[in-house]
């Protein structure tokens, strides 16, 4: 069987992080998760290095856990270094107040294709300015992203947004289904085929490195 992603909920919420660095040295410090699930978070604001594999420390109010590095990038920005962090097997998830009554980017009955929190480069169309704007998402499917801005548009805001990918760029129609002042937004693709939908699907999860770690075998008859 497979086991499904867990829904990321878009926060900005300050933690304490500590450990090591990609340099060897022992680091503390205040930083930010952008988005978080159950299972992990996107964390931002990090100062050192980070190497891939390593173990972390997390804490939120009085709640600490220990989480895996799964990804680290020098974003060469005020964000610094952004890492995606899963939860070690057995530690209590630290942000659960977070998760609780908190809108997802995009609305659940919309989730028919798994999410992948990766970085992936748009751009963007709202009808008003001459040249599409470049920007990042962050968490992504053939349905829809979230996008970190500190300048979202407003709910319901009609963007047009282009996706290059490896068999070319496509466009769609998109609404924006969640906003968050200050943070970002989550938008919906309404203009997209069911061919063209397989198909970037499957681009985001051969890019995606944390794809393969979510897939177990399928156990085989009366093994069970």
């Amino acid at each position: 069987m497979s086991l499904k992603p867990q829904p990321r909920v878009p926060v900005d919420l300050e933690l304490r992080v500590w450990g090591m660095g990609a340099d060897g040295r022992v680091f503390s410090q205040h930083a930010r998760a952008r988005n978080v699930s159950a299972a992990g978070a996107l964390l931002s604001n990090i100062e050192p290095e980070l190497k891939v594999g390593e173990i972390i420390g997390v804490q939120s109010g009085n709640k600490k856990a220990r989480c895996k590095i799964v990804w680290s990038e020098n974003t060469h920005s005020p964000q610094r270094i952004q890492a995606g962090v899963q939860l070690l097997d057995g530690q209590e998830c630290p942000w659960t107040a977070s998760l609780q009554g908190t809108p997802a980017a995009v609305p659940q009955n919309h989730r028919k294709w798994e999410r992948h929190k990766i970085i992936f480069v748009i751009s963007i169309h709202d009808g008003y300015s001459p040249m599409p704007m470049r920007v990042s998402a962050t968490d992504i499917s053939a349905r829809g992203c979230y996008i970190e801005t500190i300048s979202p548009y407003p709910f319901g805001t009609s963007l047009m947004v282009d996706l290059s990918f490896a068999s070319g760029t496509i466009s769609t129609r998109s609404f924006v289904r969640a906003c968050y002042p200050g943070v970002g937004m989550g938008i919906e693709f309404v203009g997209l085929n069911r061919e063209q939908e397989q198909s970037f699907q499957q681009f985001l999860r051969a890019i995606d490195p944390w794809a393969c770690s979510i897939e177990i075998q399928n156990p085989k008859p009366g093994n069970a």
